[in-house]
């Protein structure tokens, strides 16, 4: 009778912690499955409920901490730890989120510091060794030893990453680890915020704008005559792109390249330092080391022998591309010894050579991707691929006016919430980016929809002009598509785990389920479904959609030798790399460019100060090429069986997206293909 009190106490317990967890409401973060209130947060808020969060959080592991050794299960130490995790998460997606995305500066700022709160919260809990031990504990029991699936891996993946935090060490070792843990923090989330908030822009006169349209001037014109280019991509792309003032593109081009250097060189310099100096305390001789123990590559010499085989296959395509721009830029100026083209000339020698060779003008090709068009067709092939249906909730609550949120239906029933935030504005986050706010997971209430944010730098429409969207190589329709993948991988996500829910995989493994919907921007069979001329609804002739296909790959070498200049940056710094060296950052840029580009580093500049991938992508840059293999493979198959196939569609949204971090990469890729992965798509695709 006593045992069976004892097993009833602890049950009930877990209940309560579960149901604390998901069911505890604040004015933002309602009750469950309820649509969070953006509109209402204020810096008030955001100070009190993070401190809130954290000291909720506390009292939850306490809970499991208490339980007798012979009382745990995988619900009540794992699961009840994941479900409170969970709703910490939630509210730090949330607030991650403010602090990229809110028009207020004052709640932008409370944002931040609370984001530095949460991250060293979060050391604190990597190496808690209360909740250590309970995992431990539970790991060397019978019951554990029977687990297999998703159970088995999240048991033994959160062992490992509480050994790869320092549990071989002594306390006071792991005390001095937290204090090294908590510095890096400061550090990383000042580099964020250092880029996003830094501003500048090149003020041009009338002759400094031929070659650009009256909607892009307009917009940019000053009361004086001259014209205000700033630095976002809307503004800085078309420029460099069409100016016909090599002066101006060349003046703009520098700004852009020391964008946030006048704080972040100092910064990356610290964030590098305090990375290797955390690794070697950790036994790892480079932080590369320490953190690809946990990728798909395993140790740095794989992504060397990546990065490098690259390199001698793809340099042949480069030189080719190479010696297409500088024809090309011989021809424009009469002079037929010239040997270099210059990084603030590529792009705009690269539209002549489309126009005039390829017969491609990027201007009028834009006229048939007008942003809603694009949306619309964006909606219409992945609703159809994957069986949903996206319901847009009018007068939701939202961070800005130009946000829209939407909800996607299976079968009448909501599975998941997105946001779409498209248009650039001041302090708002620079790039595109899907940022997670709520996981998917499975309770005793029902599944947990997700939550997710699409954060974009797309033309905004004009009373005078509508929102035209450039189509090319990494242009911003591919872009759309890119990361809207990112949010089909959160939404449509089935894990029952919040730990393995949508994009939680291996960060090199990330964005294969991205890059692969970048496809579909290609294809004339989908982009007639969309690709219609904004004042006539001509749907993309088929000549000039051949064009386009024919100059797809003009540049694919030099593009892809980007790619691998970035990654290889990133691996250098961190892998290669001692801060307390006289070598600096830039000594490795300037290195690395001239080594692998075509075109020469340029003096004076410091573009790795705005490379918000050395934060968030720390070693592990190399995935972007690395997952694109696997993405190009895997849609090999939709060739093959039909791109608008939603049989195939069904698989791959089974196979690949549902399970998320359930299992290993290769073991879902091997599922969907059939057989082993290849390189032989990825290589057709760049045109070699």
């Amino acid at each position: 009778m006593q045992q069976f009190q004892k097993n009833l106490f602890y049950s009930l317990l877990f209940l309560f912690v579960s149901q604390i967890t998901l069911f505890s409401q604040d004015e933002i973060l309602t009750g469950f499955n309820e649509q969070i209130q953006f509109s209402k947060i204020t810096p008030d808020y955001i100070e009190k409920s993070h401190k809130k969060a954290m000291n909720e959080l506390d009292e939850k592991l306490k809970s499991i901490y208490n339980i007798p050794d012979e009382m745990r299960s995988f619900d009540n130490t794992i699961k009840a730890y994941d479900i409170a995790l969970d709703k910490f998460n939630t509210l730090w997606g949330t607030i991650y989120l403010m602090a990229n995305a809110h028009p207020d500066a004052a709640t932008r700022e409370a944002a931040n510091n609370a984001n530095i709160t949460f991250a060293q919260y979060g050391n604190k809990l990597s190496l808690d060794e209360d909740l250590y031990r309970s995992f431990k504990e539970y790991s060397k029991s019978d019951k554990a030893k029977l687990l297999v699936g998703f159970k088995e891996k999240y048991l033994r993946e959160s062992i490992r990453d509480f050994e790869l935090n320092g549990f071989a060490l002594s306390k006071e070792k792991r005390d001095e680890l937290k204090v090294m843990r908590d510095r890096l923090s400061v550090i990383t989330n000042a580099f964020s915020k250092n880029i996003t908030e830094y501003q500048d822009f090149l003020i041009v006169t009338e002759d400094e704008v031929r070659g650009l349209d009256k909607d892009y001037k307009k917009a940019r014109l000053q009361e004086d005559g001259t014209y205000k280019i700033d630095l976002s991509y809307p503004s800085y792309l078309p420029f460099m792109k069409l100016s016909e003032s090599e002066s101006a593109r060349k003046a703009l081009s520098e700004k852009y390249l020391n964008r946030a250097a006048d704080k972040n060189l100092v910064m990356l310099e610290k964030m590098a330092l305090n990375r290797l100096e955390m690794a070697n305390f950790l036994g790892y001789n480079s932080y590369a080391e320490y953190t690809l123990e946990t990728r798909m590559a395993k140790n740095p010499a794989t992504v060397w022998e990546f990065e490098n085989g690259l390199i001698e296959k793809v340099k042949e395509k480069g030189k080719a591309d190479f010696e297409e721009l500088l024809a090309v830029k011989r021809e424009k100026t009469g002079n037929d010894t010239v040997s270099v083209v210059n990084g603030w000339e590529t792009s705009y020698y690269d539209n002549i050579l489309n126009k005039e060779k390829y017969q491609v003008d990027g201007e009028k090709v834009k006229e048939y991707f007008e942003l809603n068009n694009v949306l619309d067709g964006l909606f219409q092939i992945t609703q159809s691929l994957f069986g949903v249906e996206y319901k847009k909730v009018e007068n939701a609550s939202v961070w800005h006016k130009d946000v829209t949120m939407y909800e996607v239906v299976d079968n009448g029933e909501i599975i998941g919430r997105f946001y779409l935030d498209l248009y650039p504005r001041d302090n708002k986050f620079g790039h595109a980016a899907c940022f997670p706010i709520q996981k998917g997971m499975m309770t005793d209430k029902g599944y947990q929809i997700p939550t997710a944010a699409l954060e974009c730098n797309f033309p905004e429409p004009t009373e005078d002009a509508p929102a035209l969207m450039t189509h090319e190589e990494h242009g911003q329709v591919q872009t759309f598509f890119h990361e809207f993948g990112h949010v089909l991988h959160n939404m449509l996500t089935r894990s029952e785990m919040s730990g393995f829910s949508g994009t939680s995989v291996s960060r090199d493994f990330v964005e294969a389920p991205s890059q692969i919907f970048e496809n579909w921007t290609w294809d004339y069979e989908s982009l007639k479904l969309f690709a219609k001329h904004y004042k006539t609804g001509e749907v993309l002739p088929i000549d000039l959609y051949e064009k386009m296909v024919a100059a797809k790959n003009v540049g694919s070498g030099i593009a892809t030798l980007g790619q691998i200049f970035y990654g290889t940056i990133d691996l250098t710094i961190h892998d290669k790399y001692n801060p307390n060296e006289a070598r600096t950052t830039t000594d490795i840029v300037k290195e690395l460019q001239n080594k692998i580009l075509f075109t020469p580093y340029r003096e004076g500049t410091h573009f790795q100060a705005a490379f918000g991938h050395l934060n968030g992508y720390a070693a592990s840059y190399y995935g972007y090429l690395w997952s694109k293999v696997y993405a190009q493979d895997m849609y090999s198959i939709f060739e093959e069986k039909g791109i608008l196939n939603p049989e195939v569609g069904k698989r791959y949204r089974d196979l690949i997206l549902a399970p998320g971090a359930d299992k290993e990469p290769m073991e879902l890729v091997k599922e969907f293909l059939g057989r082993d992965p290849n390189a032989e798509a990825f290589y057709k695709s760049l045109g070699l």
